[in-house]
């Protein structure tokens, strides 16, 4: 299997004495869902703020692989343009990505027929419910197609079928080969789906590894939840 990320952060924070994270290093490969945990205040946020460059001051290595070396981004709270439709967000999304205009729409009707709102295509997000701006949010990511998936919280407001719908279209992707690092604090479904775990606390690693090693490394008995490990680790 072949790295589609790889995360060396020796440092980083919002200010250059004061390091919020230190020593986060992993690696998401082809076809993998890495979930990214923790307690707020860990140092999740930032992490992913470091690895797309959204921090100045990062002393760090961070190389996205791939055919193609492309990344999308799924932010936890939706970016919106009052005066943009739905379809309007879509094809701005779609003009930045390079994507033809056959591709876009094939993609986009494919995608809009999914999470249901095909009959809202002309309407303003700014008016959606916060479940229908995320499910907006996860179209553009979508239609990317890209290498690696970066997605900070994505269940927050989405509905138990537009949840089915994600993980759906998700599985699809990893099959392609693409890799997914979710940030997440809904652990019984990171628990379910995610190759790897990475545990983050106090701004540093404080487990990592596939579910049993994280039970071995929090000392918890065999088939104990995430939950449970996270307690002990946290």
């Amino acid at each position: 299997m072949n790295n589609v990320l790889s995360v060396n952060i020796r440092k980083a924070g919002y200010e250059a004495d004061a390091p919020v994270i230190r020593d986060i290093a992993f690696q998401v490969e082809e076809g993998e869902l890495v979930g990214l945990i923790g307690p707020n205040g860990a140092g999740k946020s930032t992490t992913v703020k470091s690895l797309l460059g959204m921090l100045r001051h990062v002393d760090g290595d961070i190389e996205v692989g791939g055919s193609r070396k492309r990344w999308a981004y799924v932010p936890e709270q939706p970016v919106l343009y009052d005066y943009l439709t739905l379809w309007e967000h879509l094809q701005l999304a779609a003009s930045a990505y390079g994507l033809g205009e056959s591709t876009f729409t094939e993609r986009a009707e494919r995608l809009l027929e999914q999470f249901r709102l095909t009959h809202d295509r002309h309407r303003l997000p700014a008016g959606f419910s916060k479940g229908m701006q995320q499910k907006m949010m996860l179209i553009v990511g979508f239609m990317l197609e890209p290498d690696v998936y970066v997605v900070d919280e994505p269940f927050v407001g989405l509905d138990p079928r537009a949840t089915r719908d994600f993980l759906a279209l998700l599985e699809t992707e990893r099959r392609r080969g693409a890799g997914v690092l979710m940030s997440t604090h809904v652990l019984d479904t990171a628990e379910r789906i995610c190759s790897r775990i990475i545990l983050i606390d106090g701004g540093s690693v404080v487990a990592r590894g596939t579910l049993a090693e994280i039970r071995e490394q929090a000392g918890c008995a065999p088939g104990a939840p995430l939950t449970e490990c996270f307690y002990a680790l946290t």
